[in-house]
């Protein structure tokens, strides 16, 4: 609608003033993508650093100081956390819920899971331009875990941002029940804040590799889903 408002010429069309009770949602729409275009030169920036090889020394100095918390129970919730993220269960989770969704008639919203499982494939372009080497035993401990590529950015993070947040968002939206909706959200909430330390816990990523994904996969998420919003508004 917003393109469409800029190509007409005044005076030749008429054109209903807005509707007030539009305007919150406007708001937080244009918020929202200013949250995501801060994201994203966020991302940039940390791109540009590990490129020039500037974020090296606190990259260890953050991860050292992480795994020196020893417990068992926390490096089994590191473990759970990283799970989703290997194969094969990352290859079998994300069709489950799109397949899910289809099966619920919800084809829209499949949709919009494939291309939020779309961060997967994004991940791997970005780790063939950086190149960056995953940190090594010598420079911290480091769980054996079947892996390969490039360390930057992390894959598991940047996955779970796009599968997990656009679900959590669809569990929000469209489950009614709060004894339903509240703890599926609150576990996929909570599955995308553990993620990234259980990568640098495990040794398998540096901090920085993981702070950039969670940058770039808020800003994917939230174009994603404003263009799913800006398509469900539309009249059918």
């Amino acid at each position: 609608m917003a393109a469409m408002a800029d190509e007409i010429v005044s005076g030749l069309i008429p054109v209903a003033p807005p509707d007030p009770l539009d305007l919150p949602a406007r708001e937080r729409a244009r918020s929202g993508m200013s949250v995501a275009v801060l994201a994203f030169v966020g991302f940039l920036g940390l791109f540009a650093a590990v490129k020039a090889g500037r974020s090296e020394r606190i990259d260890a100095a953050i991860t050292l100081r992480m795994q020196a918390r020893r417990h068992p129970s926390l490096a089994r919730l590191m473990e759970a956390c990283s799970w989703p993220g290997f194969p094969p269960q990352s290859r079998i989770i994300p069709p489950l819920i799109i397949g899910s969704l289809l099966l619920s008639r919800h084809r829209t919203e499949a949709g919009f899971q494939a291309l939020a499982w779309g961060t997967a494939g994004l991940s791997e372009v970005l780790k063939s331009v950086t190149r960056r080497n995953r940190p090594l035993p010598e420079q911290v401990r480091v769980v054996v875990a079947p892996l390969g590529g490039s360390s930057f950015p992390s894959g598991h993070v940047l996955t779970y941002m796009g599968t997990y947040g656009f679900l959590a968002y669809l569990v929000h939206t469209l489950v009614g029940p709060p004894l339903i909706r509240l703890p599926a959200v609150l576990f996929l909430l909570a599955l995308l804040g553990g993620v990234g330390p259980s990568r640098i816990y495990q040794g398998h990523h540096w901090p920085t590799d993981v702070a950039a994904s969670y940058l770039l996969g808020i800003s994917y998420l939230i174009v994603l889903e404003a263009i799913y919003r800006r398509l469900r508004a539309q009249p059918r």
